[in-house]
């Protein structure tokens, strides 16, 4: 079952609706919101005001739910494949959801789009302050190291040459978040598009086998040559250049790993747009190479992905093979995003011919993971249907929607990226 909601606004509009890409259509049933002067629905049920590029100054990501969190925290990272969870959404899992999103939105926070400064397309503050720096003081977590992406594709009016530009960052939960938390958590994310080289990247949609794993090369896991470029390509052309973002990646996580041996562990990783993407690469990376299994005695340390408004990666393949791994993944989308229904708009997953499946149909783009759908649209602002902000407002509780909303300054940073990009590179696509 799923459920819609309408808002009072006319011009505005959501829906919350779970479904398995393994299994057939879903119902909807209708829940109309009543007026403000009448109670609202309970707290289980999702509720939500769709504001487009909230920015708030100050978050705290501490809820009334933490402290049942540490007892039930395998559930929400999807042991069961949140299995009666999202319908309706349950209240822990949301405010985790939120939690990560804040996460993902810092790397747009604290990117540099200033073409005068010296720190432009990278991060404007150190590891050290850069959490707070963004609103994220109170989070529990330090930044142990920032990743950084390359491109491998070169645009010839820009006359320069694709180099590595900060993507996202590592971060790990200090000791006293682990006792809220009930585990060690490793935070991995990265940002969606922003440089004209990466848009490029993403228009490389042919699909290529991963071979990530040399001992296995696994010919038949393909995912899309673009996302695999931008996670394996480094900058072999400069004497002291960056290594590629996949090998700094598990240079700090087997760094963090074994610091942290012996203690409860997890993973997570989340990404919005192209950075889901290359969140569920390293999450396949990291499960294929084993490096969750520190210890032969102890479980599989897991691995979550929570991917904000993310594309397909790869073929069908990928999809088994990530599943057989024990690799989790939460998509969460607009189902008016465009960008969620890349690569593969028509021949995907879902592509039959009379009701059969044709036989080449395991070289298509498949979703991996479970769906958390939403449905809002902003008739004012179409950008809206991507925006990181919204996705974020929706899952906040009543009360710190109505808190975002009064402190939204306006600001769209898919818009003023555009802006200040075209302004530097002279470039109009």
């Amino acid at each position: 079952m799923a459920s819609t909601l309408h808002l009072p606004n006319p011009r505005t509009h959501f829906s919350t609706s779970y479904t398995d890409f393994c299994h057939g259509p879903t119902n909807f049933s209708l829940v109309s919101l009543p007026k403000r002067t009448q109670k609202v629905i309970s707290p289980s049920k999702l509720r939500s005001v769709a504001s487009c590029s909230v920015v708030v100054p100050t978050v705290s990501l501490e809820s009334d739910n933490s402290s049942e969190l540490a007892s039930v925290w395998r559930e929400i990272q999807g042991s069961n494949n949140w299995e009666n969870l999202l319908e309706p959404l349950d209240p822990i899992l949301r405010d985790e959801i939120a939690r990560y999103g804040e996460f993902v939105n810092a790397c747009y926070k604290a990117f540099d789009l200033n073409p005068n400064s010296k720190r432009y397309l990278n991060c404007k503050y150190g590891k050290k302050n850069m959490l707070t720096q963004v609103g994220l003081s109170n989070s529990g977590y330090e930044v142990t190291k920032y990743i950084y992406a390359t491109p491998d594709v070169t645009i010839p009016i820009q006359n320069q040459s694709s180099c590595g530009r900060w993507i996202g960052y590592v971060a790990v939960a200090s000791d006293s978040e682990v006792q809220r938390l009930g585990r060690r958590d490793i935070v991995i994310t990265f940002r969606g598009t922003v440089t004209n080289p990466e848009w490029m990247s993403n228009f490389m949609s042919s699909l290529t086998p991963a071979r990530l794993d040399p001992h296995n090369p696994r010919p038949h896991v393909m995912v899309e040559s673009g996302f695999l470029s931008l996670y394996t390509s480094d900058e072999s052309d400069c004497k002291f250049g960056l290594g590629s973002c996949r090998e700094q990646l598990l240079s700090e996580i087997s760094r963090i790993l074994y610091k942290y041996k012996g203690e409860e562990l997890s993973i997570t990783l989340a990404g919005h747009s192209m950075g889901s993407s290359l969140a569920l690469l390293l999450a396949y990376d990291i499960a294929e190479l084993g490096l969750n299994t520190v210890d032969i005695s102890n479980p599989k340390i897991p691995i979550t992905v929570f991917s904000f408004g993310g594309p397909r990666v790869g073929n069908l393949s990928f999809k088994e093979r990530c599943e057989e791994l024990g690799t989790k993944i939460l998509r969460v989308v607009n189902v008016n995003d465009p960008i969620t229904k890349l690569p593969g708009v028509f021949i995907n997953e879902n592509f039959k011919v009379f009701g059969y499946e044709v036989p080449w149909s395991c070289s298509c783009y498949v979703h991996v993971g479970v769906q958390l759908a939403f449905d809002f649209f902003r008739m004012l602002n179409p950008v809206c249907v991507h925006d990181l902000e919204t996705y974020i407002s929706i899952l906040r509780p009543p009360e710190r929607q109505e808190e975002a909303a009064q402190e939204a300054i306006g600001f769209n940073f898919i818009e003023k990226a555009r802006e200040l990009l075209f302004q530097a590179h002279n470039f109009y696509p």
